[in-house]
């Protein structure tokens, strides 16, 4: 039986942390800010921004949220994050995806000062990322979680493990491929058109799912002892709970891994609060680096 990956628990280590090093930051006289901005009245995208809003002041930050009318056009929107690009008080600048149809999502996170970019999504913070440049980039937020916690399970470092990616989006699955080959690893990404995924699978000492579809990957697909870092999150109805009811799964069978995996992050409850409090610390670098101070290591 596999080891659970609590993200909880290491995510209110890296909160705890966060907290402590703020309140350093704060009696020297920079208080760390970070501003979320919502367009329009999506119901997840309220609840993620009222989570964020609500952790960032509870680790001491500065915390500002703009709600905007979904009808806010293109260039309102570019002048708010102008505004919050030239406010000092500011570490870090998050806009809530997706945005309404009529804005355009790269124009928008291409007008976040880089120095700012706490969710790791503008091109320069990519580039950074792919050339290696860590230390002068923001790792997008679940992929930064996604490597703590592969991290709890192999403090000695993963170099020469074999690592496979299921996914390739630019949110999760092309960062992380490109974290674990900084950390040595030897990556393979899989998408939907690979074959034998199964067969590949079935080689990977580290599994990351993050393909969006519930419990895709089978059990007997998982190397014994693999290490499987579920990302995904799929809403399933649940008709043992009662009429219309539904349950969170992930990409993997978990059940299934479990009885074979060296170790597994559940759904929900692994990788998910992983990344608002990545968040957290994304935005307390930011204004270490603003306050001219080295950025604890996470």
């Amino acid at each position: 039986m596999a080891e659970l990956i609590d993200g909880r628990a290491v995510a209110a280590e890296v909160v705890e942390k966060v907290t402590a090093q703020a309140a350093g930051l704060v009696a020297a006289g920079t208080t760390p800010g970070l501003a979320v901005v919502l367009v329009g009245e999506d119901p997840a995208s309220q609840v993620y921004v009222a989570s964020k809003s609500k952790k960032a002041k509870e680790c001491g930050f500065h915390s500002v949220q703009h709600t905007l009318p979904a009808e806010t056009s293109q260039d309102e929107l570019l002048a708010l994050i102008a505004s919050l690009n030239a406010d000092p008080a500011i570490h870090g600048i998050l806009v809530q995806l997706p945005l309404p149809g009529h804005l355009d999502e790269r124009t928008t996170i291409a007008a976040i000062d880089p120095a700012k970019d706490v969710d790791g999504l503008h091109d320069v913070s990519i580039g950074r990322l792919t050339s290696g440049q860590l230390g002068r980039t923001f790792v997008p937020c679940t992929p930064k979680g996604c490597m703590v916690l592969i991290g709890r399970v192999h403090p000695e470092g993963i170099a020469g493990l074999n690592a496979l990616v299921v996914g390739r989006s630019n949110l999760v699955g092309r960062p992380v491929a490109a974290l674990l080959q900084h950390a040595n690893a030897t990556v393979t990404v899989a998408h939907s058109r690979t074959r034998d995924l199964p067969g590949l699978c079935r080689h990977a000492d580290i599994l990351v799912a993050a393909i969006g579809r519930p419990e895709f990957i089978k059990g007997d697909w998982v190397k014994p002892g693999a290490t499987v870092i579920d990302v995904g999150i799929n809403r399933i109805p649940a008709p043992e709970k009662g009429e219309g009811k539904t349950r969170l799964v992930g990409d993997v069978a978990f059940e299934e891994a479990r009885a074979v995996a060296g170790a597994i992050t559940p759904v929900p409850g692994g990788v998910g609060p992983m990344t608002i409090a990545m968040l957290m610390a994304n935005t307390l670098t930011s204004a270490c680096r603003a306050a001219g101070r080295e950025p604890p290591v996470f």
